[in-house]
């Protein structure tokens, strides 16, 4: 498995992905946003990024999608924990994303980020590195989508997740 930066915001670049095969698809074709990517038999995760427009030091990651067929093997967590060590080679100080579902939180605190309190958008909670990694934190998040009209598929994950501890942090890609 590779993981690869594609290139900054500033470098305008551009990545085509099957919509039929990954949520977002669209969102990659900008040039606005910085890119990165994990491959072994072509594309199967991506994720887009640019500089938060109201602070210097923070990087925002706006979009991770994995190919469907690929989905529970943790490459967005992984990715997106490629990402975070990137942006702080860069020089960023914190990395934020939101995040619209409790698949999406879990793979974010894999990463290493944590709930904010905060949310923004369209019903997205907003985790940041560095962050509060207590339980508290963690489960405080995991409510805020327990009160939601959730599948089956989700309102099952909650339930197990009730009273556990964040996930343990991912290593870095190699």
């Amino acid at each position: 498995m590779e993981f690869a930066l594609l290139g900054w915001p500033e470098d305008d670049h551009r990545l085509r992905l099957d919509h039929r095969r990954f949520a977002y698809a669209g969102k990659f074709v900008m040039t606005s946003t910085g890119k990165a990517v994990v491959g072994d038999d072509g594309v199967v995760a991506a994720a887009a990024f640019d500089a938060d427009r109201t602070d210097a030091e923070t990087l925002c990651v706006r979009y991770v999608t994995v190919r469907e067929d690929r989905q529970g093997e943790r490459l967005g967590a992984r990715l997106l924990r490629f990402v975070r060590e990137r942006a702080r080679e860069r020089g960023y100080e914190r990395v934020t994303i939101g995040v619209n579902n409790p698949f999406s939180y879990q793979a974010a605190y894999r990463a290493g980020l944590c709930f904010t309190g905060e949310e923004s958008g369209l019903a997205e909670l907003t985790l940041a590195w560095p962050g509060d990694r207590s339980q508290s934190r963690y489960q405080a998040g995991l409510d805020v989508f327990r009160e939601r009209d959730l599948s089956s598929e989700e309102t099952s994950f909650l339930a197990d997740k009730r009273e556990r501890d964040p996930p343990a942090v991912l290593s870095p890609p190699a």
